[in-house]
């Protein structure tokens, strides 16, 4: 049996062939929102630069840690992403972008010579506050009998989640010799901007979930295998590593405190600082929407 339980309260980059002067209207960070022919929208995130006379840039897919652009060009206005090259599994992807303002880029995904999603982009905000000199008295999220103040997320057919003595619990059975068949996420029904949340984490040895931050920045729970430092637990996902050395201590509770101001995260794991006040460049694989400036679920 696969259980996850949660106590919680509240208080590469490749150079570019582009000229910089000709890519100057694309250059930043950008919230975007990619929406197929059918189906529900769903987010990324861009950010290019230049640097050294060069222009470099990295894209935050659907799901994922982020990834480096292959290569990119201007040509008549219009700003070519090399996105991912052609393999086995699929042919080549490319963003083709054109700015129709100094804030907003749309265009279209391209698959090898097909049309895919419309892209549409804002430019992220810098999301620049000061930590507030006092905080509301905490309050408590979860009450500890039902699962009122929280709902499923995607699939509500498959929803697992249960309050059971006094815990949050993924009752995600495992079935041996097979994959795990899955489970809704859950959020919570209230959105938070800035905060500071106290939650409590039992997760099992070969679990891989993690803590949402507005819904849209997440720290790793669990592990990944090891193969990634930046996806392991306590990582700012894709972009901070735990610090060198740091236990996973999975199948046992781990108390996580975690305070957030705009785009600015601390987060104490049992007592140590994992990270002090590090900027989120943007939202990470999974976020529910790109939209950063609003309040978001946990």
């Amino acid at each position: 049996m696969r259980k996850l339980v949660l106590l919680v309260a509240v208080a590469f980059i490749m150079p570019w062939t582009a000229s910089a002067q000709g890519a100057k209207a694309f250059l930043g960070r950008w919230d975007m929102t990619v929406t197929p022919a059918t189906g529900t929208p769903w987010p990324q995130w861009m950010e290019l630069v230049e640097k050294d006379g060069k222009i470099e840039g990295r894209v935050q897919p659907r799901g994922g840690g982020w990834r480096k652009i292959d290569g990119a060009s201007v040509e008549s206005g219009k700003m070519i992403i090399q996105v991912s090259p052609a393999t086995p599994r699929g042919p080549a992807v490319r963003w083709e972008l054109t700015s129709p303002g100094a804030d907003k880029v749309s265009g279209v995904e391209k698959r090898g010579d097909n049309d895919g999603p419309a892209l549409a982009g804002v430019r992220a905000p810098k999301l620049d506050r000061k930590t507030p000199k006092a905080w509301t008295a905490p309050r408590a999220l979860f009450n500890g009998k039902d699962l009122t103040g929280w709902e499923p997320i995607g699939n509500v057919k498959n929803n697992k989640w249960v309050a059971r003595d006094g815990e949050l619990v993924n009752d995600n059975p495992e079935v041996e010799g097979q994959r795990n068949p899955g489970a809704a996420n859950i959020k919570t029904t209230a959105k938070f901007q800035d905060f500071k949340l106290h939650i409590e984490v039992n997760c099992p040895p070969t679990g891989n979930s993690g803590i949402y931050l507005r819904g849209r920045y997440e720290i790793q729970v669990g592990t990944e295998g090891g193969k990634l430092p930046d996806h392991e637990m306590g990582a700012v996902y894709s972009h901070y590593p735990p610090p060198a050395g740091a236990a996973l201590n999975l199948g046992q509770w781990t108390t996580f405190d975690i305070t957030f101001v705009g785009r600015h995260v601390t987060v104490v794991r049992d007592g140590k600082v994992y990270h002090d006040n590090v900027e989120i460049p943007g939202p990470t694989g999974g976020a529910l929407d790109s939209n950063e400036s609003e309040p978001g679920p946990f």
